[in-house]
């Protein structure tokens, strides 16, 4: 007699990325809203990045954003901003995929190269150009 048997009727349904983030963002405000009017910013909506330039403008608004709204100077300045990461590959405190955590992950996993540290000008050669 067998310990145990596995029965599959038949695969789950498949369905779009969207339809799951409206389910789940529903299934939580329906817990959370109380006797609030409503859960989520009504300003909210999502889209759907198709291609390169779509995702610059995007992530230039979010890198814009704290200094728009007067958190912080300069975009480099806000600590909880990816655009150090994304002009440098400096990490910060929101870790992110990118290339250069790409290539990063490949050199630790020995797949690729040391990286190769380049010579400093000295700083009264690098205003010549």
């Amino acid at each position: 007699m067998p310990e145990h048997i596995h029965l599959l009727l038949s695969e789950p349904e498949r369905g779009a990325l969207a339809d799951a983030l409206k389910s789940l963002k529903q299934s939580i405000a329906r817990r959370l809203i109380g006797d609030a009017d409503h859960f989520w910013q009504k300003r909210y909506y999502d889209f759907n990045i198709r291609n390169h330039p779509q995702f610059v403008e995007k992530i230039r608004y979010i890198h814009r954003n704290p200094v728009k709204r007067g958190l912080c100077e300069r975009p480099e300045d806000w600590q909880w901003s990816s655009f150090r990461h994304y002009a440098t590959g400096v990490e910060g405190r929101v870790q992110i995929e990118s290339e250069w955590a790409a290539r990063k992950r490949e050199r630790a996993e020995g797949r690729l190269p040391p990286a190769i540290e380049l010579p400093q000008l000295p700083h009264s050669s690098q205003n010549r150009a």
